[in-house]
Parts: structure tokens; sequence; C-alpha cells
């Protein structure tokens, strides 16, 4: 058997693993492999990671800047190296780019491939390289549709995709959250959340107290998807990192499949778009 034939024979077992930790209850189809890039000369790596980073005005400067340092130092950690070098081909191929609003998304960095200290320090170099900015709205759905696409001319090849989105806020703009987050879950796609949750929720700025919930119940989705909350800013860029490190490992802390969600949310996933009407009227 050729090695590539292995590796896709044990990504494979991999995924009917992770399906098996997950509690997948049978109530629907397993997203199947789908690899998007088929093209002859796509680079084979562990992981497609796309990082979707909120740029909205409810994230002050001191928390882009959290944010953005998380990411560099996230990249370049001894932990995230280690769990690289351990994967099926030891690389990964990722991208940066921040949203806001249905129409605001903007590339930082594109398609990059990640094989060692060298091209981790080379792309959180070229992340640090762009000005921080803020925009108005808050469309994780415009994020999310925004994301998929990228994979299918990524000139790689992964075993795994995944849209990695932070936010900290509910969607109010653009299609219904759990609309988007079902077509990226049937393309076998897995979304990952970060919720930054460090403010005391306040109506002008149209936080909720329960944002965890609704990342986890309206968001997130497809096998082994995951969230790691932010709820301290002296622990920002930690739980960026633990959440990369997990992500290139395949090892989610309390695994899960949301491809459609099974049971009713506990939350409305309509909050954000209901709170901005309130107030705003349109």
């Amino acid at each position: 058997m050729s090695r590539r034939a292995c590796a896709f024979g044990f990504a494979a077992v991999l995924g009917l693993v992770v399906l098996a930790l997950a509690g997948w209850n049978g109530g629907f189809a397993a997203p199947s492999l789908r690899l998007a890039d088929r093209s002859p000369n796509a680079v084979p790596v562990d992981v497609e990671l796309v990082l979707a980073v909120d740029i909205s005005y409810s994230m002050d400067p001191e928390e882009q800047a959290l944010q953005r340092e998380g990411y560099q130092q996230a990249l370049t950690s001894p932990e995230f190296l280690r769990a690289l070098r351990e994967g099926i081909n030891g690389k990964v191929a990722v991208t940066y780019f921040e949203w806001a609003g249905n129409f605001d998304r903007r590339i930082i960095v594109p398609w990059r491939l990640i094989d060692g200290p060298e091209s981790a320090d080379a792309v959180a170099a070229e992340i640090g390289r762009q000005q921080t900015r803020r925009a108005s709205r808050t469309s994780i759905s415009g994020a999310l549709e925004f994301a998929q696409p990228l994979f299918d001319n990524s000139g790689y090849r992964g075993i795994r995709r995944v849209i990695d989105v932070s936010g900290d806020g509910t969607n109010n703009q653009g299609t219904l959250v759990v609309q988007a987050r079902d077509k990226v879950v049937a393309a076998g796609i897995t979304i990952n959340g970060l919720p930054i949750m460090l403010k005391r929720p306040r109506w002008s700025t149209m936080d909720i107290d329960n944002l965890d919930v609704y990342f986890e119940d309206c968001v997130i989705g497809g096998p082994g998807a995951f969230i790691v909350p932010v709820r301290e800013r002296e622990k920002f860029k930690e739980a960026i990192r633990r959440k990369l490190v997990l992500e290139i490992a395949s090892l989610p802390p309390q695994p899960k499949v949301i491809p459609a969600q099974a049971r009713a949310p506990r939350i409305d996933c309509t909050l954000g778009e209901q709170m901005w009407q309130q107030r705003w009227g349109d």
C-alpha cells in the first residue's frame, strides 16, 4: 500500500473515532471526507484552517490587540509546533481574515503552509504587519459564507477542514446564523468557536450573558466541534493557543457533533437580529 493510501486510510479511521467520541446519534448522515481542492498539484496537509477573526466595534482596541497577538503567539508556540510534527503529513495550511458586518470581510493572510518553526514565524509576522481596524455590525453568518469557498482553490488537500470563528456578540446582520452553519457543515467542514466574554453585558452594546451557549447551539458544528470561551483578559492568549493546538491535534476537550441541531437550542438563535431591530428598527 502506498504512503498516500495509508494516510487516507488512517484519516478515515480517525474520522470514525472522532464521530464515536462525539456521541453521534445516527439521526443524521455523517459528513463524508470531502476534499475541496481536487487539483493534482494540491499539497496534502493534515488540516486546512480558516481563522475568522471578529473586528466589530464591540471589540475594544485592547481586545483586538490581545486577539491578534494571541494568534501570533499560538502559531509559534512549542505546543502548536509539537502538535504539527505529530500529524500524518506534519503540515497545515492556514488563512486569516477579519470580519464584521455582512459585507466587511478582509483577508489579512492568504493561504500559507506551516510545516515548521520558520514558516510559523513567517505567518505570525505577516499577521502582525497589518494595522488593526474596527467596523460596524456583526455577521457571523457572513463570515461563515465567506469562509466556505476559500477551501475550494486553496492549493491544499486537507484531511480535515476547519473554520475557527471568534466573536464577542451574536449575529445581527445577513443570513440567519443557523442556516449558514448548516450549509457549511453539510459541506464536510467543522466550525469551532472562540466566544469572547470579557465585558459585563450591556444593552447599548447588545452583549448577552450566555454567549458560550449561543456559540454552542447556534454557531459551531461538524465532527468534534467545540468552543473555548474567553472570560478573562489575562487568559485571552492562552485560550487561543489552546484552541489552535486542539484543532491541529484533533483532540477537542468535549467533542460534539452539531450538523443541524437535533434538539431545540437552549437559546434563541435569532436573538441578535431581534436585539438590533428593537434598538434600531431595521
